[in-house]
């Protein structure tokens, strides 16, 4: 089972593992490893103080994009199931923004798809950031830190 969110409140990532685990899932009993990322907005960018951030995007393109990168993992590694949530809109210092986490048989499929999922989120899915930083300035954000 696959299940993508992209939510405009805060969500908590812990909550959202624990619920999608606890419903009955086709081939449940084959999963041996679980790999989740939780991504967190900070403070600081590019050596200034962050104060807040908006998280901009186009619905169905964004939707569309990370059904494509989930599609890719599976392509490449025996996943069997995936759950990918992503924030939008207002985001504060500490809020989650991402969740990503994969189950698979093994380990190494799991970790592997989880990061491969999350680099390809970070580069190719439209999401666009505006950082409110300490002055009270604005700035969009033109590249994503490295991995």
């Amino acid at each position: 089972m696959n299940l993508i969110q992209i939510h405009n409140t805060p969500f908590d990532p812990l909550k959202a593992l624990a619920d999608f685990q606890a419903q009955p899932l086709v081939n449940q009993n084959k999963a041996g490893a679980t790999a989740s990322f939780i991504g967190t907005m900070r403070d600081v960018n590019e050596g200034d103080d962050v104060t807040a951030m908006v998280l901009e995007h186009y619905p169905k393109m964004t939707e569309r994009a990370l059904e494509a990168v989930v599609k890719k993992a599976e392509a490449q590694w025996a996943i069997l199931h995936t759950l990918v949530i992503h924030r939008v809109g207002e985001i504060q210092p500490s809020d989650s923004i991402v969740l990503v986490a994969t189950w698979s048989a093994h380990r190494a499929a799991a970790f592997d798809s989880c990061r491969f999922i999350m680099e390809e989120l970070k580069s190719t899915v439209p999401f666009w950031k505006k950082e409110t930083l300490s002055d009270g300035s604005h700035r969009w954000v033109e590249k994503n830190t490295s991995g």
